[in-house]
């Protein structure tokens, strides 16, 4: 725990110190945290190739967490019998940002493709689809 959110410790249910000032004082007749609105930030994907019902991502690398995330996203817009695959140039490449492990090692591209059950490819096993 860093030393700042010490005050937080489990026993307050704000987000900020200001945030539990408020809620206690000027806004104390107001709903706190009432029930999440839901949203959805419509985007537009175009995969780089597809054959048959399978789309193929070829990726060098991801730049950061977030552009993978989106894949998780897409791949909840698919029709059931559609796919998305990623070919990788270095699937033994290291994901951007990732944390070491004990042993040293930080999650690779292909590591995070199967922990997210997404099939992955290289130029030399691509075949097995097409």
């Amino acid at each position: 725990m860093r030393p700042n959110n010490k005050w937080k410790g489990g026993r307050r249910k704000a987000d900020s110190k200001w945030e539990e000032s408020l809620q206690k004082g000027v806004l104390k007749k107001c709903e706190h945290h009432p029930s999440p609105i839901e949203y959805v930030i419509e985007h537009n994907y175009t995969p780089d190739f597809k054959h048959k019902d399978i789309y193929i991502e070829s990726k060098g690398r991801f730049m950061d967490r977030a552009e993978a995330t989106k894949y998780v996203w897409i791949r909840k817009r698919l029709k059931k019998n559609e796919e998305l695959v990623f070919l990788f140039q270095k699937p033994n490449c290291a994901f951007p940002h990732a944390k070491k492990r004990k042993d040293g090692t930080r999650l690779t591209h292909a590591e995070w493709a199967e922990k997210n059950n997404f099939r992955w490819f290289t130029e030399e096993t691509i075949e097995e689809i097409l």
